[in-house]
């Protein structure tokens, strides 16, 4: 994967950004505020469709072109090669002036090659991997958080990820409120099963997929946790499906955490057809409850250093190696699933780790493709590679190329 060219119209602090990509390392250079980390959002942008900043897109449009009255777009346009082939997505951040007093709701438009597509189908096109350092809430944070870090890592690298996800997501929507109708008004329980079928069928191959991306990503993790750790650490990554499709004989206790559990071998029909006998059991308790209370929407993901849990016991260097380990993971199954290098981005990264792990993130980034860092200090990089990468100053939302 090579980016060649980034055009950026009113997003973020740029209202006007025309560049051309080299393929060797870049550095992002400048004090705080100036628009480094935007450019970084803004080729993830363009392979995830979302901001790792912010879940609210309308954020991301320009605030000065905003604040007039009419039709304000942000534009992303990239043209990068994939492969042999050459290609180009854009992506627009549309403000339409409402019937509200100075009301405004937004859309977004997709187009590949041209051609308008929906989100799910343009997704994967072209890959990112992200790194920042407030991304360890990928492991300290929220449930929610993980798995939103998985569902974007999945849907990039995985054709057919991202529609799933989207059926499933309106299907519990829909079964949401008919389990809250059914309790405040009553009627037949039976009306349950037809959205019990379409969201099982949707949330079983996301639970399929999740246990085998789950898989084979902690084997690169464990590697690359290892060698950060100079063998010192096992990491693992622990996936606990709210509706776990491996058999459990009534009255067993479910296995701690920290006991690795084999899904490999679960077939497709297997996982849909457990989901939706456990959903007609729990059909009177979640009408009680007028909520889903099992499925992909409530998994958990784990990690773990020699059996200890990370989120709730890992220090902040422990926290800090196994969120790199991830990274370097992710960039490496993401090119071994889809047969191409992601383009990797690393905001402020050098700055969150000491010499060793600096000079270890340096070493794998030698094997990688496309890499682009942001800094306010060169001297965090040694000169050799300051002097293989090409250097440009951000300053008040503009680039500028360093002889």
């Amino acid at each position: 994967m090579q980016l060649n060219h980034l055009s950026l119209t009113n997003f973020r602090n740029f209202a006007r950004l025309d560049i051309d990509l080299p393929r060797r390392a870049v550095l992002l250079v400048g004090n705080n505020a100036q628009g480094k980390t935007s450019v970084l959002e803004a080729i993830y942008f363009l392979a995830a469709f979302t901001s790792f900043q912010t879940h609210a897109d309308r954020q991301l449009v320009n605030f000065l072109a905003a604040r007039n009255d009419n039709l304000t777009v942000a534009r992303l346009v990239a043209d990068y090669q994939r492969g042999k082939s050459k290609h180009r997505i854009e992506v627009r951040l549309i403000l339409e002036p409402v019937g509200v007093l100075n009301g405004k709701r937004l859309r977004k438009e997709v187009l590949l090659d041209g051609v308008k597509r929906p989100l799910n189908e343009a997704i994967g096109h072209f890959n990112a991997v992200m790194f920042v350092p407030q991304m360890s809430a990928v492991i300290e944070g929220a449930p929610d958080d993980r798995r939103r870090y998985l569902n974007l890592a999945l849907a990039q690298t995985i054709p057919g990820y991202a529609k799933s996800l989207s059926d499933y997501s309106q299907a519990l929507s829909q079964r949401n409120a008919l389990l809250k109708q059914l309790n405040e008004r009553g009627g037949d329980p039976s009306q349950m099963t037809y959205w019990d079928e379409i969201l099982t069928a949707s949330g079983a191959q996301i639970i399929l997929w999740r246990i085998q991306a789950i898989q084979e990503l902690e084997r690169f993790a464990a590697r690359a946790h290892s060698n950060l750790t100079r063998g010192r650490e096992v990491l693992r990554l622990a996936y606990d499906p709210a509706y776990d499709p491996l058999p459990n004989s009534e009255g067993q206790m479910g296995l701690k955490m920290d006991t690795p559990v084999d899904r490999s071998t679960l077939k497709l029909e297997e996982i849909r057809a457990g989901f939706m006998e456990q959903l007609r059991r729990l059909r009177n308790e979640e009408i009680a409850r007028g909520v889903t209370t099992i499925g992909p929407h409530r998994d958990e993901l784990r990690f773990l250093a020699n059996g200890i849990d990370l989120g709730d016991y890992g220090s902040r260097g422990q926290v800090r190696t196994a969120l790199l380990g991830l990274k370097m993971a992710e960039a490496e199954w993401m090119r071994e699933k889809t047969g191409h290098q992601p383009v990797i981005l690393l905001d402020e990264v050098m700055a969150e780790l000491d010499g060793e792990r600096r000079a270890d993130l340096l070493q794998f980034l030698e094997t990688t493709g496309q890499v682009f860092f942001t800094t306010t200090d060169l001297a965090l990089f040694t000169p050799q590679f300051v002097q293989t990468a090409e250097v440009w100053k951000v300053q008040a939302g503009t680039v500028e190329k360093q002889a």
